[in-house]
């Protein structure tokens, strides 16, 4: 199953981990794990900056996503219904 995060971008479901709300403010933690996922080369920004509404956290990436994490769980939650 995958999920679309904005721009043209889908991932599997099977490699998510969690999707985080990260639209202002946002913790140091948070800004933490984005920071280190950006100096690994892991972070993969879908949305521009000001848009930035989700963090896709999944094995190997972190992605950020301009829909809100609200709309991302209910899109994950939706396919596993399906399945």
């Amino acid at each position: 199953m995958f999920i679309h995060l904005g721009n043209d971008l889908v991932i599997s479901t099977m490699n998510m981990i969690a999707i985080i709300n990260i639209e202002e403010p946002i913790s140091a933690d948070l800004k933490e794990i984005l920071e280190i996922a950006e100096m690994d080369r892991k972070l993969i920004n879908v949305s521009e900056k000001e848009k930035r509404k989700s963090m896709v956290i999944c094995d190997e990436y972190v992605y950020v996503s301009p829909i809100s994490s609200n709309t991302l769980h209910k899109r994950a939650i939706h396919y596993y219904k399906e399945g």
